[in-house]
Protein backbone atom coordinates (compact mmCIF):
# COMPACT_ATOMS: atom_id res chain seq x y z
CA UNK A 1 0.00 0.00 0.00
CA UNK A 2 1.38 3.43 -0.93
CA UNK A 3 -0.36 6.78 -1.10
CA UNK A 4 0.45 10.45 -0.80
CA UNK A 5 -1.51 13.05 1.11
CA UNK A 6 -3.44 15.90 -0.50
CA UNK A 7 -2.93 19.12 1.49
CA UNK A 8 -5.36 22.05 1.20
CA UNK A 9 -4.86 25.37 2.98
CA UNK A 10 -8.11 26.69 4.46
CA UNK A 11 -7.72 30.31 5.54
CA UNK A 12 -10.85 31.95 4.08
CA UNK A 13 -14.35 30.92 2.85
CA UNK A 14 -13.48 30.39 -0.82
CA UNK A 15 -10.81 27.86 0.19
CA UNK A 16 -13.39 26.04 2.31
CA UNK A 17 -15.56 25.66 -0.79
CA UNK A 18 -12.62 24.42 -2.83
CA UNK A 19 -11.78 21.85 -0.13
CA UNK A 20 -15.35 20.53 -0.28
CA UNK A 21 -15.22 20.20 -4.08
CA UNK A 22 -11.85 18.44 -3.96
CA UNK A 23 -13.03 15.98 -1.31
CA UNK A 24 -16.23 15.13 -3.19
CA UNK A 25 -14.29 14.62 -6.43
CA UNK A 26 -11.88 12.29 -4.64
CA UNK A 27 -14.78 10.39 -3.04
CA UNK A 28 -16.43 9.99 -6.46
CA UNK A 29 -13.20 8.52 -7.87
CA UNK A 30 -13.23 5.99 -5.02
CA UNK A 31 -16.74 4.78 -5.80
CA UNK A 32 -18.69 6.64 -3.10
CA UNK A 33 -22.40 6.78 -4.02
CA UNK A 34 -24.38 10.02 -3.89
CA UNK A 35 -25.45 9.56 -0.27
CA UNK A 36 -21.93 8.82 0.96
CA UNK A 37 -20.50 11.69 -1.09
CA UNK A 38 -23.05 13.94 0.61
CA UNK A 39 -21.65 12.88 3.99
CA UNK A 40 -18.14 13.67 2.80
CA UNK A 41 -19.29 17.12 1.64
CA UNK A 42 -20.92 17.94 4.98
CA UNK A 43 -17.97 16.70 7.07
CA UNK A 44 -15.40 18.61 5.02
CA UNK A 45 -17.56 21.74 5.00
CA UNK A 46 -17.95 21.67 8.78
CA UNK A 47 -14.22 21.11 9.38
CA UNK A 48 -13.26 23.78 6.85
CA UNK A 49 -15.72 26.29 8.31
CA UNK A 50 -14.27 25.65 11.76
CA UNK A 51 -10.80 26.32 10.38
CA UNK A 52 -11.95 29.60 8.82
CA UNK A 53 -13.89 30.83 11.86
CA UNK A 54 -11.75 29.68 14.77
CA UNK A 55 -8.34 28.58 13.57
CA UNK A 56 -4.96 29.97 12.64
CA UNK A 57 -3.03 28.42 9.74
CA UNK A 58 -5.83 25.96 8.93
CA UNK A 59 -4.87 22.91 6.90
CA UNK A 60 -7.00 20.05 5.58
CA UNK A 61 -5.32 16.76 4.67
CA UNK A 62 -7.11 14.17 2.51
CA UNK A 63 -5.83 10.64 2.05
CA UNK A 64 -7.15 7.47 0.48
CA UNK A 65 -7.46 4.53 2.88
CA UNK A 66 -8.59 0.96 2.37
CA UNK A 67 -9.86 -1.90 4.50
CA UNK A 68 -10.65 -5.36 3.14
CA UNK A 69 -10.87 -3.99 -0.44
CA UNK A 70 -13.32 -1.24 0.59
CA UNK A 71 -12.12 2.25 -0.34
CA UNK A 72 -12.31 5.07 2.15
CA UNK A 73 -11.29 8.65 2.75
CA UNK A 74 -9.34 9.95 5.72
CA UNK A 75 -9.90 13.63 6.54
CA UNK A 76 -7.55 15.41 8.93
CA UNK A 77 -8.06 19.02 9.96
CA UNK A 78 -5.09 20.77 11.59
CA UNK A 79 -4.72 24.24 13.07
CA UNK A 80 -2.63 26.27 15.50
CA UNK A 81 -5.62 28.20 16.84
CA UNK A 82 -6.92 28.72 20.39
CA UNK A 83 -7.67 25.06 20.98
CA UNK A 84 -10.63 23.57 22.84
CA UNK A 85 -10.76 23.37 26.63
CA UNK A 86 -13.89 21.19 26.91
CA UNK A 87 -14.16 18.87 23.91
CA UNK A 88 -17.27 16.98 25.09
CA UNK A 89 -19.20 20.25 25.33
CA UNK A 90 -18.16 21.35 21.85
CA UNK A 91 -19.24 18.03 20.32
CA UNK A 92 -22.73 18.41 21.79
CA UNK A 93 -25.14 19.61 19.07
CA UNK A 94 -26.34 23.15 19.66
CA UNK A 95 -23.18 24.42 21.34
CA UNK A 96 -21.57 27.44 19.70
CA UNK A 97 -19.12 30.19 20.60
CA UNK A 98 -20.04 32.33 17.59
CA UNK A 99 -23.84 32.44 17.69
CA UNK A 100 -24.12 29.86 14.86
CA UNK A 101 -26.36 26.74 15.02
CA UNK A 102 -23.47 24.85 16.63
CA UNK A 103 -23.87 21.61 14.68
CA UNK A 104 -20.21 21.44 13.54
CA UNK A 105 -18.36 18.87 15.68
CA UNK A 106 -21.58 17.03 16.51
CA UNK A 107 -22.40 16.58 12.82
CA UNK A 108 -18.82 15.59 12.00
CA UNK A 109 -18.83 12.93 14.71
CA UNK A 110 -22.28 11.62 13.77
CA UNK A 111 -21.63 11.31 10.03
CA UNK A 112 -18.16 9.78 10.27
CA UNK A 113 -17.48 6.06 10.56
CA UNK A 114 -14.58 6.98 12.84
CA UNK A 115 -14.00 10.27 14.64
CA UNK A 116 -11.19 11.41 16.94
CA UNK A 117 -10.00 14.79 18.13
CA UNK A 118 -6.98 16.18 19.97
CA UNK A 119 -6.71 19.72 21.25
CA UNK A 120 -4.55 21.74 23.62
CA UNK A 121 -5.61 25.28 24.61
CA UNK A 122 -3.46 27.93 22.91
CA UNK A 123 -1.67 25.28 20.79
CA UNK A 124 -4.32 24.10 18.34
CA UNK A 125 -6.66 21.31 17.38
CA UNK A 126 -6.49 18.19 15.21
CA UNK A 127 -9.69 16.50 13.97
CA UNK A 128 -9.67 13.07 12.32
CA UNK A 129 -12.50 11.40 10.38
CA UNK A 130 -12.85 8.22 8.32
CA UNK A 131 -15.64 7.72 5.79
CA UNK A 132 -16.12 4.64 3.58
CA UNK A 133 -17.57 4.04 0.14
CA UNK A 134 -19.67 1.21 1.59
CA UNK A 135 -20.28 -0.13 5.11
CA UNK A 136 -17.61 -2.38 6.57
CA UNK A 137 -18.99 -5.57 8.18
CA UNK A 138 -18.62 -5.50 11.97
CA UNK A 139 -16.64 -8.73 11.84
CA UNK A 140 -13.96 -6.92 9.81
CA UNK A 141 -13.88 -3.64 11.73
CA UNK A 142 -11.06 -4.46 14.17
CA UNK A 143 -7.45 -4.06 13.02
CA UNK A 144 -4.43 -5.78 14.51
CA UNK A 145 -2.46 -2.63 13.70
CA UNK A 146 -3.54 0.98 13.34
CA UNK A 147 -1.60 3.08 10.84
CA UNK A 148 -1.39 6.80 10.22
CA UNK A 149 0.76 8.60 7.63
CA UNK A 150 1.38 12.11 6.37
CA UNK A 151 3.42 12.15 3.12
CA UNK A 152 3.76 15.51 1.37
CA UNK A 153 6.07 17.17 -1.17
CA UNK A 154 8.15 20.25 -0.57
CA UNK A 155 6.17 23.43 -1.21
CA UNK A 156 6.15 24.14 -4.94
CA UNK A 157 6.77 20.53 -6.01
CA UNK A 158 4.12 18.45 -7.76
CA UNK A 159 5.33 15.11 -6.40
CA UNK A 160 7.03 14.07 -3.19
CA UNK A 161 10.50 12.59 -3.22
CA UNK A 162 9.43 10.62 -0.14
CA UNK A 163 7.45 7.39 -0.23
CA UNK A 164 6.22 4.77 2.19
CA UNK A 165 4.75 1.30 2.07
CA UNK A 166 3.50 -1.39 4.42
CA UNK A 167 2.60 -5.06 4.41
CA UNK A 168 0.46 -6.01 7.40
CA UNK A 169 -0.51 -9.50 8.54
CA UNK A 170 -1.50 -11.13 11.82
CA UNK A 171 1.91 -12.74 12.28
CA UNK A 172 4.39 -10.25 10.80
CA UNK A 173 4.21 -6.71 9.52
CA UNK A 174 6.72 -4.69 7.51
CA UNK A 175 6.84 -0.91 7.02
CA UNK A 176 9.15 1.18 4.84
CA UNK A 177 9.96 4.88 4.62
CA UNK A 178 12.12 6.12 1.72
CA UNK A 179 13.47 9.61 0.99
CA UNK A 180 14.82 10.10 -2.52
CA UNK A 181 17.88 12.33 -2.74
CA UNK A 182 16.79 15.92 -3.40
CA UNK A 183 13.26 16.81 -4.53
CA UNK A 184 10.89 16.45 -7.45
CA UNK A 185 10.46 13.68 -10.07
CA UNK A 186 14.00 12.27 -9.89
CA UNK A 187 13.80 11.93 -6.11
CA UNK A 188 10.35 10.35 -6.51
CA UNK A 189 11.77 7.88 -9.04
CA UNK A 190 14.30 6.66 -6.48
CA UNK A 191 11.87 6.32 -3.58
CA UNK A 192 9.23 4.68 -5.80
CA UNK A 193 11.77 2.10 -6.95
CA UNK A 194 12.60 1.39 -3.30
CA UNK A 195 8.89 0.73 -2.69
CA UNK A 196 8.81 -1.61 -5.70
CA UNK A 197 11.76 -3.62 -4.38
CA UNK A 198 10.06 -3.76 -0.97
CA UNK A 199 6.88 -5.17 -2.51
CA UNK A 200 8.82 -7.80 -4.45
CA UNK A 201 10.79 -8.96 -1.40
CA UNK A 202 8.39 -8.80 1.53
CA UNK A 203 9.25 -12.42 2.46
CA UNK A 204 12.83 -11.33 3.21
CA UNK A 205 14.35 -9.55 6.20
CA UNK A 206 14.74 -5.72 6.41
CA UNK A 207 18.50 -6.03 5.91
CA UNK A 208 18.07 -8.22 2.84
CA UNK A 209 15.45 -5.90 1.32
CA UNK A 210 17.71 -2.87 1.70
CA UNK A 211 20.60 -4.80 0.14
CA UNK A 212 18.36 -5.63 -2.84
CA UNK A 213 17.26 -1.99 -3.06
CA UNK A 214 20.89 -0.86 -3.09
CA UNK A 215 21.44 -2.79 -6.31
CA UNK A 216 18.13 -1.75 -7.87
CA UNK A 217 18.58 1.96 -7.16
CA UNK A 218 22.01 2.29 -8.79
CA UNK A 219 20.36 3.74 -11.90
CA UNK A 220 18.72 6.47 -9.78
CA UNK A 221 20.06 9.32 -7.67
CA UNK A 222 19.59 7.12 -4.58
CA UNK A 223 17.53 7.33 -1.42
CA UNK A 224 17.57 7.06 2.34
CA UNK A 225 15.64 3.89 3.24
CA UNK A 226 14.55 2.34 6.52
CA UNK A 227 12.49 -0.80 7.11
CA UNK A 228 10.98 -2.12 10.33
CA UNK A 229 9.59 -5.61 10.81
CA UNK A 230 7.29 -6.39 13.74
CA UNK A 231 7.01 -10.09 14.55
CA UNK A 232 4.04 -10.66 16.85
CA UNK A 233 4.79 -14.34 17.47
CA UNK A 234 8.06 -13.68 19.30
CA UNK A 235 7.34 -10.03 20.23
CA UNK A 236 10.35 -8.66 18.38
CA UNK A 237 11.16 -5.75 16.09
CA UNK A 238 13.91 -5.85 13.50
CA UNK A 239 15.11 -2.59 11.97
CA UNK A 240 17.55 -1.72 9.21
CA UNK A 241 18.17 1.76 7.88
CA UNK A 242 20.58 3.68 5.66
CA UNK A 243 20.43 7.47 5.61
CA UNK A 244 18.42 10.03 7.50
CA UNK A 245 15.22 8.13 8.35
CA UNK A 246 14.52 8.36 12.08
CA UNK A 247 12.66 5.75 14.10
CA UNK A 248 11.45 5.48 17.70
CA UNK A 249 9.54 2.87 19.70
CA UNK A 250 7.21 3.86 22.55
CA UNK A 251 5.50 1.60 25.09
CA UNK A 252 4.02 1.95 28.55
CA UNK A 253 7.42 1.55 30.19
CA UNK A 254 9.46 3.96 28.08
CA UNK A 255 10.98 4.47 24.62
CA UNK A 256 14.06 3.76 22.56
CA UNK A 257 15.42 5.15 19.31
CA UNK A 258 16.31 3.09 16.25
CA UNK A 259 19.68 3.39 14.50
CA UNK A 260 20.28 4.02 10.79
CA UNK A 261 23.74 3.98 9.22
CA UNK A 262 25.16 6.81 7.15
CA UNK A 263 24.95 6.48 3.39
CA UNK A 264 22.60 6.56 0.41
CA UNK A 265 20.94 3.40 -0.91
CA UNK A 266 21.88 3.04 -4.60
CA UNK A 267 24.98 5.21 -4.26
CA UNK A 268 27.26 4.68 -1.29
CA UNK A 269 26.53 2.22 1.49
CA UNK A 270 29.38 1.23 3.75
CA UNK A 271 27.36 -1.03 6.00
CA UNK A 272 23.87 -2.50 6.19
CA UNK A 273 23.12 -3.88 9.62
CA UNK A 274 19.94 -5.11 11.22
CA UNK A 275 19.09 -4.42 14.86
CA UNK A 276 16.74 -6.58 16.88
CA UNK A 277 14.66 -5.12 19.72
CA UNK A 278 11.87 -6.30 21.96
CA UNK A 279 8.38 -5.34 20.80
CA UNK A 280 5.96 -4.61 23.61
CA UNK A 281 2.20 -5.32 23.36
CA UNK A 282 0.42 -2.10 22.45
CA UNK A 283 3.70 -0.58 21.28
CA UNK A 284 3.91 2.51 19.07
CA UNK A 285 6.39 2.93 16.21
CA UNK A 286 7.15 6.34 14.69
CA UNK A 287 9.31 6.67 11.57
CA UNK A 288 9.94 9.88 9.64
CA UNK A 289 12.12 11.45 6.98
CA UNK A 290 14.26 14.50 7.66
CA UNK A 291 11.44 16.76 6.47
CA UNK A 292 10.35 16.55 10.10
CA UNK A 293 12.54 18.25 12.70
CA UNK A 294 14.09 15.95 15.29
CA UNK A 295 13.32 18.17 18.29
CA UNK A 296 9.82 16.77 18.84
CA UNK A 297 9.06 15.01 22.12
CA UNK A 298 5.84 13.01 22.35
CA UNK A 299 5.74 13.37 26.14
CA UNK A 300 5.16 17.11 25.73
CA UNK A 301 1.69 16.36 24.35
CA UNK A 302 -0.56 15.07 27.15
CA UNK A 303 -2.32 11.82 26.17
CA UNK A 304 -1.47 12.17 22.46
CA UNK A 305 0.25 8.77 22.59
CA UNK A 306 -3.17 7.17 23.18
CA UNK A 307 -4.78 8.80 20.12
CA UNK A 308 -5.16 7.35 16.64
CA UNK A 309 -1.80 7.18 14.78
CA UNK A 310 -3.11 9.59 12.11
CA UNK A 311 -3.68 12.25 14.77
CA UNK A 312 -0.17 11.69 16.12
CA UNK A 313 1.33 11.97 12.62
CA UNK A 314 -0.73 15.08 11.88
CA UNK A 315 0.17 16.91 15.09
CA UNK A 316 3.90 16.17 14.67
CA UNK A 317 3.75 17.30 11.05
CA UNK A 318 1.89 20.50 12.00
CA UNK A 319 4.39 21.48 14.68
CA UNK A 320 7.74 20.26 13.31
CA UNK A 321 7.59 20.28 9.50
CA UNK A 322 10.66 21.78 7.79
CA UNK A 323 9.36 23.90 4.94
CA UNK A 324 12.35 23.27 2.68
CA UNK A 325 11.90 19.52 2.31
CA UNK A 326 9.54 16.67 1.43
CA UNK A 327 8.16 15.04 4.55
CA UNK A 328 6.83 11.66 5.65
CA UNK A 329 5.62 10.84 9.16
CA UNK A 330 4.50 7.24 9.67
CA UNK A 331 2.96 6.05 12.94
CA UNK A 332 1.89 2.48 13.65
CA UNK A 333 0.41 0.95 16.80
CA UNK A 334 -0.46 -2.59 17.79
CA UNK A 335 -4.10 -2.88 18.79
CA UNK A 336 -4.30 -5.18 21.83
CA UNK A 337 -8.11 -5.03 22.12
CA UNK A 338 -9.98 -8.24 21.14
Amino acid sequence: MITQTLALRVLEPSQAGEARRSAIALAMSLGFNETERGKVGIVVTEIANNLVQHAKDGLLLLQVIAKHNIQGLEILGLDTGPGISNISEYIRDGFSTRGTPGNGLGAISRLSSFFDIYSIPNMGTAILCHLWASPIPKSLCSNHLELGVVCLPKAGEEVSGDAWACEISQERSLVLVADGLGHGPLAAEASTKAVRVFAENIHRSPQEIIAAAHQALRSTRGAAVAIAEINFADQSLRFAGVGNIAGSIFWSGGKYNLVSYNGTVGCEVRKINEFRHQWYPGGLLIMHSDGLGTQWRLERYPNLIHKHPSLIAGVLYRDFYRLRDDVTVLVIRENTLP
